[in-house]
């Protein structure tokens, strides 16, 4: 066998040894933990709420740390406002703000299945932009590794990019600014490798600061 022979066919060995660790969904590497991450995360998008709600939603006007995060929605078009009394005492009432989703929100609202009537303002998934690390592991079924990895958020609409959603919301403000970190804790299962934990989903805070429920 010449050697030139002997080089071609090296070259054909490694590219097809590339393409088979390429196509096999168990095998320990940065290609399939990114497609395990990017996966789970189209199931789990970023939403504005920590928690599913339903509408509509009164609040008092003299708390504005609670009108807030709504004003806001209102003011990008997912809600419409009205203006109400709530009565406290027999002779005492105070002002209130009702807040529904308005026939743009309904298009932006996310269902919770679980929950009917309930859902959420989601504004995009999770998108792995580099693996930067990966705890020691094999290809075996049942084998599991933790990956720290950075990612962005795609998709998200004008709403979650104007700068009174940004407000309201801190935690979107962050989510959007670029590449962030994260850690995941993955499994090797039958069907490739899988996200099992160790994803962080930060809450959703109002203007306060406060955990928005």
């Amino acid at each position: 066998m010449t050697v030139l022979r002997a080089g071609r066919m090296v070259a054909v060995c490694g590219v097809a040894a590339m393409v088979a660790v390429g196509c096999n969904k168990k095998a320990d590497n940065t290609m399939n933990y990114k497609s395990a991450i990017n996966t789970y995360y189209q199931a789990h998008p970023a939403c504005l709420f920590e928690s599913a709600i339903k509408f509509p939603v009164q609040e008092e006007t003299s708390d504005a740390t609670k009108t807030a995060p709504y004003d806001a929605l209102v003011d990008q078009g997912l809600l419409v406002r009205t203006n109400g009394e709530k009565k406290v005492f027999i002779v005492a009432s105070k002002q209130v703000n009702n807040y529904d989703l308005s026939d743009q929100g309904r298009s932006a609202w996310t269902a919770d299945p679980s929950e009917p009537g309930f859902g959420n303002f989601c504004y995009g998934h999770r998108s792995v932009s580099t693996i930067d690390s990966a705890t020691p592991t094999t290809s075996d079924p049942g084998a599991t590794t933790t990956v720290s990895y950075h990612y962005t958020i795609s998709g998200a609409p004008g709403w979650a990019n104007a700068a009174e959603t940004k407000t309201a919301f801190p935690s979107v403000a962050t989510n959007l600014s670029g590449p962030l970190a994260d850690t995941a804790s993955l499994k090797n299962t039958g069907g490739g490798w899988e996200v099992t934990g160790g994803t962080g989903h930060p809450p959703a805070t109002a203007a306060d600061g406060k955990v928005v429920q």
